[in-house]
Order: C-alpha cells, then structure tokens, then sequence
C-alpha cells in the first residue's frame, strides 16, 4: 500500500493562441505548484475500485485517475495487478486548480511502481492523459507550453505565500476556451513591476487570456475579483479556465490573516506556500 500527495497547481500566466490545425489550443503559461493536495491511496485488490471522498466525482473510466491507469496498462500490456484506490478530495474541482489532472500524476506513478514498470514509461504517457498532467508530476515552477508537453522549470525564491479563493460555481475549460474563440480572442490584463511578488518580477508582464471568457460565462466572477481585490488590498488573479482566484502576499501570517477576511460563501480559501514538487509519496 502507497499513499502519494496530489498538489494543486497555479496558472501565474496563461498566454492562449488560436486553435491550430490539430484544433487545439497552444499555451504559454507559467505554472506553479501550491502546497494544497488530495490524497490517495493504493494497493492491490481483488478487482479494480475507486472509493472517493470529498467530492461528486465519477467513480468509473471517466475519471481521470483511470483515464491514467487505462493509458499505462495498454501500453505496457500490462492488465493486473488491479488495484484498490481511495481518493480524498481536498482541491476544489472545475476551478482551474488542476486537481483532476494531479490526481492523474499520481494514479501512473502509483501504478508504475506497483505493476514494477518504469517512471520512464509513466512520464511518456502522461501528455496522452491532461495537458497538465506533465507538469504536476515535477512540480516547482515551469514555463508550459506547446499543449503542455513542453516544460521549462525556472528558479525563483518562493518569497511569498498564495490566497486561493474559490466562487461558489463551476466552470468547465471547454466551455471557457470555446467562449474565447466565440469572442475573437480577448488578451488578458497585463501585470507588472510590485504588483507581482520579487521573484516574478523579472519574469512579467504576467496575464491570463482566458479571463474575458470566463467573466462572460460567469457575470459574477467579475464581482469576486472586484470584491477581492478591495478585501486583500492587492491585485486578484484568476488561474487556469477558473473560477479560482488568488492573490500573492508577503508571508504566512499575512496569508493567514487574509484568508480570514474571504467571504464565507466561497466553496474553499487556502492559505498556501509554494511547493517544490509535484505529487509524491507520503513517507511512511
């Protein structure tokens, strides 16, 4: 039995492109990973079970963490041992956290270790299963681009901490990139110079494309961002497709007193550092 940490991710920027011939969108995004994680379990069982707590989620191959599995079995050939998984939810889903796409990460590791197949063979597949999935097996900090197979890990001080706040509503990236197209597509607000922590400064301006689109969707994200940014004092930024928000501030207990001025009707706020790696075993 193994137990792995699946952290959450944060679009700092996201530069969209026109959808190219395959019809798919490529990105330029710099991407990092939060200390705020799901947690699953693995083991071997007698049929294959996926037991989820926290979160109405699918429970068969159309969750991501068998989409995974499904990927590294056919291309080893391999189809036991089966496996036993719990998932606790602990990131906020359709939010643009990345939560599906880490618990993905980890379902190949887990199963790679377990089937004895090599982390090799795990990292080839992962593009095949989530534009995100590549990068939440490394972690840290990275430039993503392409459709998210090509990574380029940058070296920052983490000398700040992260407020993520979550509106109480969903939205899906499909929907959110075809709303950008439909709006012949909107660039986002550029941010440079001390509204980004140090260690970004040098790497800006930041911006992310897609919130025009997903303002459009969601009237409301725009009264969150507004009331936000009032509440914290500082710039509100959305990450991935959203509707999560965040905000950088200077350290933990400035982080911490922030989180607790978020309107209670958020579906989750997260004080966080920065993290290092991407999903993990947990030390036994």
């Amino acid at each position: 039995m193994s137990d792995w940490e699946a952290p959450a991710k944060l679009n700092l920027s996201l530069q969209v492109a026109s959808p190219d011939i395959s019809g798919l969108h490529p990105i330029r995004s710099l991407v990092q990973t939060i200390e705020w994680s799901d947690l699953l379990t693995f083991e071997e069982g007698d049929e294959d079970r996926l037991e989820v707590v926290g979160a109405d989620l699918p429970h068969g191959g159309d969750n991501l963490v068998w989409k995974a599995i499904s990927a590294l079995r056919a291309a080893t050939g391999m189809k036991q041992p089966f496996l036993d998984i719990h998932l606790t939810k602990s990131v906020a889903v359709a939010a643009g956290l990345g939560g599906g796409s880490s618990d993905a990460a980890a379902a190949l590791f887990a199963a790679a270790r377990i089937c004895k197949v090599s982390p090799v063979v795990a990292e080839a597949i992962a593009p095949t299963v989530g534009a995100d999935v590549p990068f939440l097996m490394t972690g840290g900090t990275s430039w993503m681009e392409g459709y998210g197979e090509k990574l380029s890990a940058v070296r920052v001080e983490s000398d700040y901490a992260v407020v993520v706040v979550v509106p109480p509503f969903e939205l899906t990236t499909a929907e959110v990139y075809s709303t950008w197209d439909r709006l012949d597509g909107p660039l986002g607000t550029e941010v440079t110079g001390r509204r980004l922590p140090p260690a970004f400064r040098d790497l800006g301006p930041l911006r992310n494309d897609l919130t025009t689109a997903a303002m459009a969707l969601a009237p409301e994200l725009a009264d969150w961002v507004a009331d936000l940014s009032g509440l914290f004092d500082r710039p509100v930024f959305m990450t991935g497709s959203g509707p999560g928000l965040f905000s950088y501030f200077a350290d933990d207990d400035e982080a911490a007193s922030a989180a607790r001025v978020a309107p209670k009707a958020a579906r989750a706020t997260v004080a966080a550092r920065p993290r290092l790696r991407g999903v993990a075993p947990v030390p036994r």
